[in-house]
């Protein structure tokens, strides 16, 4: 028993090593592919490099649900949002102070917010079903065409400092996009299914560790790409990177999910998990209100991550 518990953990560290570098491989690939094959590059941005970054959500979560641990797949959306803001933008805070763009604050912070109660109030019905996985997707396609229409304005242009081209060609961005899939793929299965051995091992249910060491993992993308950014002085793409992230966390991963298989919801996380994730985002408003995020405020977000994790436990 011992020595299965201990190739599982080795398992799921070789999961998260495969979804961190196929997110990578996969951002990479498929940016330098569409800007070599002239796509505009804020559309690359507002699509791939989001998309990119939730690319491992979107997979733990689509095979949980097809291999039926649609607790584990809730708790990976909802952990990942909390752990998004929380816990890496509270450790890129830690690292740098941030400077937030006005625009931020008076539509993406807003859309976050109407995307994370609707999913929440859709949840009370015990069930995210088809048709509210239907309307939350469709909500992301709204999503996508508002953000194009107001890239040039809203400075969504800094996304292309992710996604400069190499002097690559067409087959080498292709291989890599298609490795980086394969990661992906691979890393999810090894997660998800050492991840469930594990739980019900020593008797902690899947939910609780979707939300936990799931999502922690599954943000390991955002968490790389914050430090970078804050280190780098782009305050705009790290807290906007945050905001889509966690946009297409509910409206792509959940979405899409449910429409797979309808998502059952635990009444207790009605009280807790769910209000934890809503309390982390509306708690951006005042934090950003001045349009910065200072080092004792990300440490505050750090603080309220490590209290809610001991809660769980």
């Amino acid at each position: 028993m011992g020595d299965e518990i201990t190739l599982q953990i080795f398992l799921f560290l070789i999961g998260l090593i495969l979804l961190y570098f196929g997110a990578e491989g996969l951002v990479r690939g498929a940016s330098n592919l569409a800007r070599a094959l002239h796509i505009r590059p804020v559309i690359v941005g507002l699509t791939v490099v989001a998309f990119g970054t939730s690319a491992p959500e979107l997979i733990v979560s689509l095979l949980a649900a097809v291999r039926r641990s649609e607790a584990l797949a809730v708790g990976n959306v909802v952990g990942s949002n909390i752990a998004n803001i929380g816990l890496v933008l509270g450790i890129a805070a830690l690292i740098r102070p941030l400077r937030v763009e006005r625009g931020l604050i008076r539509r993406e912070v807003p859309m976050m917010l109407a995307a994370s109660f609707l999913f929440y109030g859709f949840a009370w019905s015990g069930t995210i079903s088809r048709t509210f996985g239907g309307i939350l997707f469709a909500g992301l396609l709204v999503f996508l065409l508002y953000s194009a229409l107001t890239a040039k304005e809203s400075g969504v242009e800094s996304q292309e400092s992710r996604v400069r081209t190499e002097d690559s060609g067409l087959k080498t961005q292709l291989l890599l996009l298609l490795g980086g899939l394969g990661g992906l793929l691979g890393g999810a299965q090894l997660m998800v299914g050492s991840a469930v051995y594990l739980a019900r091992a020593i008797g902690v249910s899947e939910g609780i560790i979707g939300l936990t060491l799931v999502a922690g993992g599954t943000s390991l993308p955002e968490l790389a790409t914050s430090i970078v950014a804050a280190l780098k002085r782009e305050a705009n793409l790290l807290v906007g990177n945050i905001i889509g992230s966690n946009l297409f966390n509910i409206l792509a991963v959940a979405g899409l999910v449910s429409l797979v298989r309808p998502l059952p919801v635990e009444q207790g996380w009605l009280f807790f998990q769910f209000p934890a994730m809503l309390l982390f985002s509306l708690a951006l408003l005042p934090i950003m209100w001045d349009h910065k995020i200072s080092r004792w405020e990300g440490g505050l977000l750090l603080a309220a991550y490590l209290a809610f994790l001991a809660r769980l436990f």
